[in-house]
């Protein structure tokens, strides 16, 4: 595809897409399906397990063969395969982009250089789930002899955001004789409240940091190490026996006092938001088990399967990252709801953030020339039915368009029925609400007087894709990350960016390094802007400094 700065933007199709959207934006969804009335039999896909609704959107059959047709013009199919071959399509950083490896089955291939890297993964694989069984089975003893009933996570980012929100999901499969507690933030409260109530003899540390120097999860490892060493007299030995690392640095690992032996690796072809399937998962499979954790990463690989085989009107990750560039770029809508009507889910959203807006936050092409178009919504998202209570009002009523994902599961994990129909039967209202609205005469003819209305009319034509799946299980949440990992790829590939790099982050992580001595030292030369500086200052006086 050309590099030049019009290789979005300029592309036939997607000119095509702008004059459809000038003739069809104007469509209600009430409309749509009057036209139509088997829409929500025919718009709606199922495959891999998950049944997709998409009916409730502001397209037409048109739309869709437009929006593909954009894809493949794009070169959707060529990325996909260069992926799946282990070309170096991460090219600021010339990494090959390798998730998928991390949950293919013993017996694929795919190469790196001319190696095949799936062996690397499963020994990996197989050695963190002879730990998680020692942990699990009591075997794994802390430095007094006392098997260990408490694992710490010390993470950020990917690190921190896959393990918890695994974790969180996939509770119920865990082994309740076990707290789990993860800890990302550099805020002292942090690690304070994770560990004020444990007993560090039966408490066990998981450090993950591909380099072992990221400033705040280091930050709170020494911290940790304290706390151990305080309640086990201060023997230094103890350290082997309380933690354990997700690096690939050995040297930084040994001199933490890790038995290298205890390292459990992982390589610069795996993104930090895409991790949690290689050792960065290791608290998720002593959490859950070392066979549940495969039942995960099999959900992941089915889906991988389908992103990469399924033709693109029938796909699911293509479908929802083309859904999602539809309302990005040609309605203008900033931001995507992601709302699990699932409370285990309640981590899913924040999980999403990292992963879209890390991924797809970018300005320039793979060349390094201006993007003429948005890429990457704001996604968010709380549970259904708290968030009814709350942010709903504005999707309904509000004037910013906001496309939703609803995520519902047809058998409950909790025995009470009654509940998970309710549950239920709140997603569907909504999706249907958001789509066809109160019209003002049906508000006149509930009796509601004249100045009242305006108040309670509800214009519909709010979009919305409904995802429905049979249970929650390790191999569901597997099936829905990998859906969105797709889905993000969709979406960077047409927008022609590196969703793979985060060169974002990097630049207030420098500036926090010349910052931190200039807090406690009498007087530096401070050589920053005037706000900084005066900022600077004031913190010394609040902490009783000069």
């Amino acid at each position: 595809m050309s590099a030049s700065l019009d290789s979005v933007t300029g592309l036939p199709a997607w000119k095509a897409l702008w004059t459809h959207h000038g003739t069809s934006s104007g469509q209600h969804l009430r409309q749509l399906f009057a036209a139509d009335p088997g829409r929500g039999e025919r718009m709606a896909l199922e495959r891999v397990g998950i049944y997709l609704d998409y009916s409730k959107n502001r397209v037409t059959d048109e739309t869709l063969r437009l929006l593909v047709q954009l894809a493949t013009a794009s070169g959707l199919r060529e990325r996909i395969d260069a992926m799946f071959r282990g070309e170096k399509i991460n090219v600021s950083e010339q990494r090959a982009v390798l998730h998928v490896a991390l949950r293919a089955p013993a017996d694929a291939s795919i190469l790196v250089d001319g190696e095949n890297v799936v062996p690397q993964v499963h020994a990996v694989l197989e050695r963190m789930a002879a730990f998680a069984n020692r942990v699990r089975g009591g075997k794994w003893h802390g430095h007094t002899g006392k098997p260990i009933r408490n694992v710490i996570n010390i993470g950020i980012g990917g690190s921190d955001l896959g393990p918890v929100m695994a974790y969180e999901a996939l509770r119920h499969y865990s082994a309740r004789a076990l707290t789990f507690r993860f800890v990302s933030n550099v805020d002292g409260t942090d690690i304070s409240e994770a560990t004020r109530d444990l007993d560090p003899a039966e408490t066990l540390f998981i450090v993950a940091s591909k380099t072992f120097t990221t400033l705040e999860t280091m930050t709170n490892a020494h911290s940790a190490r304290a706390w151990l060493l305080a309640g086990l007299g201060g023997d230094s030995a103890a350290i082997a026996k309380h933690f354990v690392a997700v690096s690939t640095n050995a040297g930084k690992v040994h001199e933490f006092g890790i038995d290298p032996a205890n390292m459990f690796g992982f390589w610069d072809w795996v993104g930090g938001r895409y991790s949690m399937c290689s050792a960065v998962g290791l608290s998720t499979m002593i959490a859950i088990g070392p066979e549940s954790f495969r039942e995960m990463l099999a959900g992941f690989h089915a889906m991988d399967e389908h992103f990469r085989t399924a033709p693109f009107a029938e796909n699911l990750p293509v479908l929802m990252g083309l859904l999602a560039l539809w309302y990005n770029n040609f309605f203008g809508a900033q931001t995507v709801a992601v709302l699990p009507y699932e409370q285990y889910l309640k981590r899913f959203p924040a999980y999403l953030q990292q992963l879209t807006m890390e991924s797809n936050g970018k300005h320039v092409t793979l060349e390094g020339q201006p993007l003429l178009c948005d890429t990457g919504a704001i996604y968010w998202g709380e549970p259904g039915t708290n968030g009814q209570h709350s942010f709903y009002q504005l999707i309904h009523q509000g004037t910013r368009l906001i496309p939703c994902d609803f995520i519902a599961f047809g058998q409950p994990l909790d025995a009470r029925t009654v509940h998970h129909d309710l549950l239920l039967a709140n997603v569907f209202a909504q999706g249907e609400a958001l789509a066809f609205g109160k019209s003002a005469d049906e508000v006149r003819a509930d009796g509601s007087p004249a100045w009242l209305v305006p108040h309670r009319t509800f214009d519909g034509n709010r979009p919305s894709n409904t995802l429905l799946l049979e249970r929650l299980t390790p191999a569901a949440l597997g099936k829905l990350v990998a859906l969105y990992e797709h889905s993000v790829f969709t979406q960077a590939a047409i927008w022609h960016i590196d969703a793979f790099d985060q060169w974002g982050v990097e630049l207030g992580k420098v500036l926090a390094q010349r910052i931190v001595p200039e807090l406690s030292a009498a007087e530096p030369p401070l050589a920053h802007d005037s706000s900084t500086n005066s900022l600077i200052r004031r913190y010394r006086k609040l902490r009783g400094g000069p």
